[in-house]
């Protein structure tokens, strides 16, 4: 039977690859910005069809959204902003 392994365990092993390591770092933002829309989804209480037809668009688009892979217009986080009723702000640290 396989060892079950928690997910905080299993992502700390595999990050002690520096290859790996620095591809999830890469990907920190986009995580970020997914997290974000689901807070202001979820703050507004939107269900993602909710918020779709907000936005007119499709719930699959929103959860594509909250699953980082299509973060790819920032007039899409714009609407997203307008229909949640909240802000962007972004943010350059160096």
């Amino acid at each position: 039977m396989a060892r079950k392994i928690a997910f905080a365990e299993l992502r700390e092993e595999l990050l002690q690859n520096p290859e790996t390591r620095s591809e999830y770092e890469a990907l920190e933002l986009e995580f970020e910005v997914a997290r974000k829309i689901i807070a202001a989804r979820t703050k507004a209480g939107f269900t993602q069809r909710a918020l779709a037809e907000k936005m007119n668009t499709s719930r699959s688009t929103i959860a594509r959204l909250e699953g980082r892979k299509t973060l790819s217009s920032l007039e899409t986080i714009r609407r997203i902003a307008r229909a949640t009723g909240t802000d962007i702000r972004l943010s350059i640290h160096a």
